[in-house]
């Protein structure tokens, strides 16, 4: 017999898991929010000291409670964040326990689930899953077993933690392009490794990209209107927010590097295609503003126009003439930071809901086993759903659909 019944477990006392509980008490749904560590946990623990959000103030809520700011288009940093998360649960009050991993979920006999914690079981008519979409440091093992200092960019906290020398970023998404930035700004020697990547304008026309997003509707796309394009836009709230260009980091001093390859001894080799990277990230860029300046038109919106934001900056050195290998030790490398993103990591859950990648099968959220539910994954139903402001559309949904269970 299971040690304790509730009707719904949610799993996750992060943003999600919060929102979820204050959707279900709207309800009346009895329930209990399990956390393994403290609320907002990876806000806490896997963000570098110098982190700025990378929405702009105006655009920061939770479901019924606003985010106070004195400067609304301004970019928070991550202890700003983690208190009004906090603030945000004293609002809401939910019945949680932190400190309680799950460590197995499965089906229960006749119906619904049974939660295995060191704590005892727990059997539950329904689970809502909300764990968040950084779960797993994903870091290659090119440099496995070499002793350079290596940290993935979950793990960086400040230029100080590096050993004095050159630091190689791998990976030019949003954190690796925003650390690389902190490095140089802090007089470190910088290599950034760009790949493939969607370089969106900070603000354009006077404003912020999170503002067209939402005013054209394409924070709504759902995820079979998105296709088979995975990778996150590179933006950064970082020095007052702006935008992203790798050329512009080149010309300040750092050295843009090709995709990491292989390695041998400390010595790695670059893939051919930096150039065509950056033409490629240039194609979306432009392809935006290009969109942008459409909507303007049909719209009759009364806002400047913004030919600087067209401008194309030469590609330096380092792009005509790339690197094809790259010596740590006679470049002076003491440190590489891995922004290579995340996976998932459900193996915990031994429910028929894993596709044969370990990634949750859903629709908006909804897993094919009745009662069982995701929340706050990137993608669920729309653009916008792993957003702060977004997330609460989805609980929503998942709080009427395990109302009308009952």
């Amino acid at each position: 017999m299971p040690d304790e019944k509730i009707d719904t477990l949610v799993i996750g006392g992060g943003q999600a898991g919060l929102v979820m509980s204050h959707r279900l008490k709207q309800r009346g749904l009895s329930h209990l929010v399990l956390e393994r560590h403290r609320i907002a946990e990876r806000w806490r623990s896997e963000r570098w000291d110098g982190l700025k959000f990378q929405f702009p103030n105006w655009s920061v809520r939770l479901p019924d409670f606003p985010f106070p700011h004195s400067d609304p288009d301004a970019f928070s940093s991550t202890d700003v964040i983690v208190k009004f998360i906090e603030a945000y649960a004293d609002f809401v009050s939910p019945p949680i326990r932190c400190g309680v991993a799950v460590t197995r979920l499965a089906q229960r006999g006749g119906g619904g689930f049974i939660a295995e914690t060191a704590d005892g079981t727990i059997s539950a008519d329904n689970v809502v899953v909300a764990t968040g979409p950084y779960q797993r440091d994903i870091v290659p093992d090119l440099l496995r077993d070499h002793p350079v200092f290596q940290v993935h960019a979950s793990g960086y906290r400040n230029p100080g933690q590096l050993p004095p020398g050159a630091v190689l970023v791998a990976g030019a998404g949003a954190s690796g392009a925003q650390i690389a930035e902190e490095l140089l700004q802090a007089g470190r020697c910088v290599y950034l490794s760009v790949g493939r990547h969607r370089r969106l304008p900070r603000r354009y026309r006077g404003r912020d990209l999170i503002w067209w997003l939402a005013d054209m509707r394409l924070d709504q796309m759902t995820p079979e209107e998105r296709g088979s394009a995975r990778l996150g836009p590179v933006i950064s709230g970082a020095y007052g927010g702006r935008t992203i260009d790798f050329r512009s980091f080149a010309a300040d001093g750092m050295v843009l590097v090709g995709r990491l390859e292989a390695a041998s001894h400390g010595v790695i080799e670059i893939a051919p295609g930096l150039a065509e990277s950056l033409s490629d990230g240039d194609l979306v860029y432009n392809t935006f503003l290009n969109t942008v300046d459409e909507y303007v038109k049909r719209r009759h919106i009364d806002l400047p126009e913004d030919p600087d934001a067209h401008n194309t900056v030469a590609n330096p050195p380092c792009v005509t003439a790339p690197l094809t290998r790259l010596d740590l030790a006679a470049e002076g490398i003491s440190a590489v930071i891995w922004a290579t993103g995340y996976g998932m990591d459900f193996s915990w859950i031994d429910v028929p809901v894993l596709d044969e990648r370990g990634d949750a099968v859903h629709r908006n959220g909804i897993s094919a086993v009745p009662g069982l539910y995701f929340l706050g994954l990137q993608w669920l139903s729309k653009m916008n759903s792993s957003f702060l402001s977004g997330v609460g559309d989805d609980a929503e949904v998942l709080a009427d659909h395990i109302l009308a269970r009952q």
